[in-house]
């Protein structure tokens, strides 16, 4: 029974915190693009305005174009672009998206190893709400960021998976989210 009741909870912290994380961010959709380097990575790039392509696929794999190689970034913006044809609203929202999904996954990583469910729900609650993301979540050009958070908390879960029952299989699925954060 008890079981149950903390499952149960469980499920409500998760939900909390991503609700805290959605609603905090919300406004962003009603954002416009920042006139500093949104051109330059999405709305004057002409790669990511040209959709998801071979092409696009190719260059986000093999250009440093301004000074980044981060292909998964570029591919998203490109995603982006052709998915929301160039409003700004919606790509403010997949970032809000990816961060409240990396809070949701910080809370579970850090529970599953220390066991402690209120201490990781707390800390988690710190990163979901702290002002320093304010930038990576509320600005476009940002997605690098967020993405890379994603995926290092995604690394961090398949680790703890692969020190719990160690396997070549977790252990190559923890080398490919390592990866793709930093792609």
């Amino acid at each position: 029974m008890q079981s149950d009741s903390r499952k149960c909870l469980y499920l409500l912290l998760c939900a909390g915190l991503v609700l805290a994380a959605i609603i905090v961010y919300w406004p962003a959709r009603n954002y416009d693009f920042v006139n500093y380097d949104d051109g330059v990575y999405v709305f004057d790039n002409p790669h990511i305005k040209a959709g998801i392509n071979w092409q696009s696929v190719k260059w986000a794999l093999t250009t440093s174009y301004f000074s980044y190689w981060h292909p998964l970034t570029w591919l998203s913006h490109t995603l982006d672009w052709q998915l929301f044809e160039g409003r700004p609203g919606p790509m403010h929202l997949v970032n809000v998206f990816l961060h409240a999904v990396s809070s949701l996954m910080l809370f579970v990583v850090l529970n599953r190893m220390t066991k402690r469910m209120w201490l990781s729900i707390f800390i988690a609650g710190l990163f979901t709400l702290h002002p320093l993301n304010v930038e990576s979540v509320a600005w476009i050009t940002e997605r690098k960021n967020v993405l890379s958070t994603f995926f290092w908390f995604l690394t961090m879960f398949a680790y703890t998976r692969y020190s719990e029952r160690p396997s070549p299989g977790r252990y190559v699925v923890t080398l490919i989210f390592f990866e793709m954060g930093l792609m």
